[in-house]
Formats: structure tokens, C-alpha cells, sequence
């Protein structure tokens, strides 16, 4: 069983408004990010949140709702949240950013069919050469992961652990883009 944990409560430090709720193609990032995890063969979706209007998108999706009440702590506090809220039969955490609106159901379905047919404890996506999101880690990493603290993310995990890592290309590089600022999201909209 793969938990999908989408990690929603940064603060857009470098846009000074919630990046999440900005409109690409007529919908919320978050919105589209929930859509293609629900559309694809994730078994069960954490949606960590920090606002209240992140959380009712998340309803609108069925999706279980976590709030977080430590979100100034970093990215770590997500993670944490959510590997602690997923069913005892979880055999991996995949980790989504909110702001990814390019992922899609078949990158997703890509990866976790990677990280089952591999013996790995680690997968992790590669558009054009550079790691992304979302990436999947064995239930086995649990500890170390709820040992992360601050914007770290998993970063460490991966680099303590490269002999167990897949990396998995994928071909579209769009699909990987986030969006962190103003001009970026103005390039995508």
C-alpha cells in the first residue's frame, strides 16, 4: 500500500501570497496536484494543510484532511504528520509538493510501479537530469524520516541511503516544474 502524503502548508515566502490558490489553467495548483493523485493508483491521500481553504479543496476531493499546526517548523512538519496519520499497512510514503500543477496520474502511476518492481527503498523522479517530486520512500525509512527537521525534506534519507535509490526518468519536463515565484507562475498560467 502506497500513501500519498501532498505536503500544502508553506507560507509563498518568495510570491507573498498563497501560490496554492493561484488559477493555472482555471483551477487551483493545489487543486490540480490533489486531481492527478486521485486519479492515479495511490492507495490513500494525506492532505497535510495549514489553511483553512487548502483543507476545503481537499474535502471537495474526498481526500482525508491533516492539519498542521507547526508549519513554521519547515517541510520536515508535513512529513512527519503525514507519515504518522497513514494506515499501519503502508509499505511506502510518496511525498507531493502542492505547487507541482503539471504532475499527472501517469508519472505518478510510473513511479510507483518503479518503486514496486525494483528492489529499492528509494524512488525518486529525474526530469531532465535534476531529482523531483514526488518521491517514494519504504515504510523501513520511517524512522529516519521522522528524525528530519526544518526545509530539509528528504534530501539526507536519499543521500544516506543512494545504494537503495531508482532513479526514474521521465521524459516530460514540464511535469517536474513547480512554481515558486511570481514571474514563474505568470511564464505557466
Amino acid at each position: 500500500m502506497i500513501t500519498g502524503i501532498i505536503m500544502a502548508c508553506g507560507f509563498s515566502k518568495r510570491m507573498n501570497r498563497n501560490k496554492l490558490m493561484l488559477n493555472i489553467d482555471g483551477e487551483p495548483i493545489i487543486e490540480k496536484v490533489i486531481r492527478a493523485a486521485k486519479n492515479s493508483s495511490i492507495d490513500k491521500i494525506l492532505l497535510i494543510y495549514r489553511e483553512e481553504q487548502i483543507k476545503e479543496v481537499g474535502n471537495k476531493y474526498g481526500v482525508e484532511t491533516v492539519f498542521n499546526p507547526n508549519a513554521q517548523c519547515g517541510q520536515s512538519e508535513s512529513m512527519k504528520l503525514g507519515i504518522i496519520h497513514s494506515p499501519v499497512e503502508t509499505s511506502g510514503y510518496m511525498f507531493f509538493v502542492g505547487d507541482q500543477p503539471f504532475i499527472d496520474p501517469n508519472t505518478i502511476n510510473t513511479l510507483i510501479e518503479s518503486y514496486k518492481d525494483d528492489d529499492c527503498l528509494i524512488a525518486v523522479p529525474r526530469y531532465n537530469g535534476k531529482n523531483g517530486n514526488p518521491t517514494i520512500f519504504s515504510v523501513s525509512l520511517k524512522e529516519k524520516l521522522l528524525s528530519i527537521n526544518g526545509d530539509e525534506g528528504g534530501k539526507s534519507v536519499i543521500k544516506n541511503n543512494i545504494e537503495n535509490v531508482k532513479y526514474v526518468n521521465i521524459d516530460n519536463n514540464v511535469i517536474g516544474n513547480d512554481i515558486d515565484t511570481w514571474e514563474e507562475y505568470i511564464k505557466w498560467r
